[in-house]
Order: structure tokens, then C-alpha cells, then sequence
């Protein structure tokens, strides 16, 4: 697990080589046409439609990891096959690469900033002004550093707990770390509440919230220690964070992005449009300063730091089973 996580960080996501996930997203698009054709517009069926499709995208990611472990404990000589999958769960660099080309071109390539911004954010983007592209931007970052990096560690630890009880029996890191991004990729691509999405990515999405809820709070608890404000100042901006990110209709995006804005000192939240429509986020950490690339390439930063402080009771547990 550590050597994934820097094999992640060394070389994040080649283009050249297949991505689990696009697997992931190619069986979601081929079931859900499937699904359509055969619910319709009636809710109910959608509904059973979604489940089934969690149910098979998740159990057979699951399953797959699962059985990638198996031929890694039976054949060690297939352990770096083992080391590239479990890297692939995680998107500590290609989270930074894809902030990052957001943030190159804004001083002098608005147009160039937006496009980089449409290729990992919902809201509309075309209009967007240099402050709202920063405000994107930082709240891309403190999001998906729970989805794409933190969630997915909790589930690979917790895999290597069911290794350890079970002598390498159980499922492992692999199998819930897939199954994870499974029920991630659901969400990225069903979890809408429009049309019929609004009932056939009902379970993924519930299902996505659930396996993301104990490792955004442990992000959030465990931030202010990667930003240096000790155990004190862990309790102070836990509350803050909670407080902010109540009245977010997530109940954990609001949540991780207030914890990252209070450690950061910037304000976040605010209108975006979606399409016709304009959206009012909850302003979080309010009153503090606009957020600029400085202060965003600090929450890549802090990422980087609490992904090292995760690291340590993992790099404790191996030790303790040698």
C-alpha cells in the first residue's frame, strides 16, 4: 500500500496505460442504456434497475481485486501486477496535474483556464472570471482529495485489517479499494437528480455517501495536524467545519471543503450555474480572503502532507505483522 501510494504520486495516471475506472465507466454506460430501454420513465423499475447495477458494477470490481490478491499470495512473482492496481485507486497526482493545469494558464490564458476547469467541475465554466476559476478550483481540490485519495486509502487499510485477521484469506486492499471506486464512478457519472438519473443513480449515489462518510470526517479531524495546528486546534476547526458544512446538501462535500477553506484561510461557497440554472452553495469559512493559486497550491500541499501523516499507523501495522 505505501509503495502504491508513491508509485501514485510518482507517476499518477498514464494515458498510455488502461485505467480500471474506464472500465468501470464503459460497463455503467452499456448497463444503464440497458436499464433505460427497459424501465422507461417509470420510477419504481428504475429505482431496481440502479440497485441492480451497483450491485454488479460493485461486486464484480470487488471480485476482481479479489482475485488480482489471489494470484499475488499463490504467485509472488505477480506482486508489482498488485502494486500497479492498487496505485490505480488512488489520484493524489492526477488530482494535482488536473488543479494545476487550471491554475497555469489563469494569468494569462482565461479561455485555456476554463477549459482546464470544464474537465473536473459540473458548474458551467465558459464565463467564468479569473476568482470564481480560483473558487472552482479550491473546492475541486478540497473535494476530491476525500474521493479520489483519502476514501480509497480508508478502504485499502481497512482491507489490510481483514488481511490481517484473516492470514491473507479475506478480501484485501484491492477488492475494497475497487469496490470503492466503483460505487465512485456510479455517483461521478448516475448521481444526478435530474430525468431519470433522479432514480436510477439513487442507490449508487446513497451508496457512494456511505463509504465516503468515516473517511471525510477523519480527513476533516485530521487536517489541522497536517497544517500544524496541533491537537487543540483540531478540535476548534472540527466544529468550525461541521458548522459550515451542515447546510451543504452533501453530506460530505460541504463537510471536507470547509475543513480545507478554515485550514487555509479562504472563503469558499457561493453561486454556480448549472446549465439555466443557479445554485447557492453555503459560504464556508466566511469573512476569510478570496481564494488565490497560492493559497490553492497550499491545499494540494496540505493533501500531500496528511497523505504521508495517513501513512504512518499503515507503516506501523506492517511492521507489527512482520
Amino acid at each position: 500500500m505505501i509503495a502504491a501510494a508513491g508509485l501514485d504520486r510518482l507517476i499518477g495516471d498514464p494515458r498510455w496505460c488502461p485505467h480500471p475506472v474506464v472500465v468501470m465507466g464503459w460497463w455503467i454506460s452499456r448497463l444503464r442504456r440497458l436499464a433505460e430501454a427497459w424501465a422507461g420513465d417509470r420510477p419504481g423499475p428504475l429505482r431496481l434497475a440502479g440497485l441492480l447495477i451497483t450491485l454488479l458494477l460493485v461486486g464484480g470490481s470487488g471480485l476482481a481485486g479479489w482475485g488480482l490478491e489471489r494470484l499475488a499470495v499463490a504467485q509472488p512473482a505477480t506482486t508489482p501486477l498488485l502494486l500497479i492496481a492498487l496505485a490505480s485507486a488512488l489520484a493524489g497526482r492526477s488530482l494535482e496535474q488536473a488543479v494545476r493545469a487550471v491554475l497555469a494558464p489563469l494569468p494569462t490564458d482565461l479561455g485555456a483556464a476554463r477549459r482546464a476547469l470544464g474537465w473536473i467541475v459540473g458548474r458551467d465554466t465558459a464565463e467564468l472570471e479569473p476568482g470564481e476559476i480560483l473558487r472552482a478550483a479550491a473546492e475541486t481540490a478540497s473535494e476530491n482529495a476525500v474521493d479520489g485519495l483519502f476514501a480509497p486509502l480508508f478502504w485499502m487499510a481497512a482491507g489490510a485489517l481483514v488481511w490481517s485477521a484473516t492470514g491473507l484469506q479475506g478480501p484485501g486492499p484491492l477488492a475494497l479499494a475497487w469496490g470503492f471506486k466503483a460505487a465512485s464512478t456510479l455517483d461521478s457519472m448516475l448521481g444526478y437528480r435530474s430525468g431519470r438519473l433522479r432514480w436510477l443513480g439513487t442507490a449508487g449515489a446513497r451508496l457512494d455517501d456511505l463509504l465516503v462518510w468515516l473517511p471525510c470526517r477523519l480527513v476533516a479531524l485530521s487536517l489541522p495536524l497536517a497544517a500544524g495546528r496541533g491537537v487543540r486546534g483540531c478540535g476548534r476547526l472540527w466544529r468550525l467545519a461541521r458548522r459550515d458544512g451542515a447546510p451543504d446538501p452533501s453530506p460530505n462535500a460541504g463537510l471536507s471543503q470547509a475543513a480545507y477553506a478554515h485550514c487555509t484561510g479562504v472563503q469558499l461557497g457561493g453561486l454556480n450555474r448549472y446549465g439555466d440554472q443557479l445554485k447557492a452553495k453555503p459560504l464556508l469559512a466566511a469573512g476569510q480572503p478570496l481564494p488565490t493559486a497560492a493559497r490553492v497550491e497550499r491545499m494540494l500541499a496540505l493533501t500531500g502532507r496528511l497523505e504521508l501523516l495517513w501513512l504512518l499507523p499503515i507503516a506501523a501495522l506492517a511492521v507489527g505483522t512482520q
